[in-house]
């Protein structure tokens, strides 16, 4: 979800996710980024850690002062939060993000840390097509609402169900705890996965767009199996075929 560029979205309606929950999910805080203007502002992003050296996040997170997405060398002065559920907390990881890689043709990008975080295991990637009714839940940094908006200091999560998988993306409506339950500002590249019964989860798709929140309305998030053999080549992440049904 970019409303101007380098601001992204987070879950409104949702709950705070408990200590020692979902240690993949990161928040990115980029500082410095530049306008056309010739001025510089200060933007997060959400993402999951899918490597010990990467994360998963969108592909617009990371632009020139123009908004076109770039890769190589990071942009801007960017840091990955990782396996914190509070953002004034001291466990967990803060390290910079030192390498952008984009997808081709997809809002997905792969951020990589200056060094690896190897006690966190990482969120597998699904090699297969989403289906229309699938349950997901999302987790995610930033404003629980877009009037007067500030970004969240814990760490939120919901649930959402699959409407629609169409090209590059995957529709999703808020499912629990509420209908609006919704993504929101400073959290586009937040992980939407599976969560099993035998307590694994996998990576369906991060989010891209969608209108303000909170809204009962569908939500834009771009799918990740048909990049998984890139998100492996690139990163060395875990490819999964999804199981089916996955509930939360």
């Amino acid at each position: 979800m970019l409303v101007a560029p380098g601001m992204a979205s987070a879950i409104a309606n949702g709950t705070p996710v408990a200590d020692g929950q979902y240690q993949f999910s990161t928040k990115l805080t980029m500082t410095n980024i530049p306008r056309a203007d010739g001025t510089v502002y200060d933007s997060a992003c959400s993402g999951a850690l899918v490597a010990p050296q990467w994360i998963i996040t969108a592909g617009h997170c990371f632009h020139d002062a123009s908004g076109t997405r770039v890769g190589g060398p990071v942009p801007y002065a960017t840091t990955a939060t990782v396996g914190r559920t509070d953002i004034n907390a001291t466990n967990g990881y803060v390290v910079n993000v030192t390498e952008v890689r984009q997808a081709s043709r997809h809002d997905v990008a792969l951020a990589k840390l200056a060094t690896p975080i190897t006690d966190i295991t990482p969120l597998p990637i699904s090699a297969s097509s989403p289906k229309t009714g699938t349950i997901l839940r999302m987790t995610g940094w930033g404003a629980t609402g877009s009037i007067n908006p500030t970004p969240a200091t814990h760490l939120q999560t919901g649930q959402f169900k699959i409407t629609r998988v169409a090209g590059s993306s995957v529709m999703v409506i808020g499912y629990a705890p509420a209908a609006d339950t919704s993504a929101c500002l400073w959290d586009s590249g937040a992980p939407y996965f599976t969560e099993n019964a035998d307590g694994t989860r996998t990576l369906v798709s991060v989010e891209s767009d969608g209108p303000s929140c909170p809204h009962s309305q569908a939500e834009t998030t771009a799918r990740v199996d048909r990049i998984a053999d890139w998100i492996h080549q690139t990163s060395g992440a875990t490819i999964v075929a999804a199981r089916a049904g996955g509930r939360g």
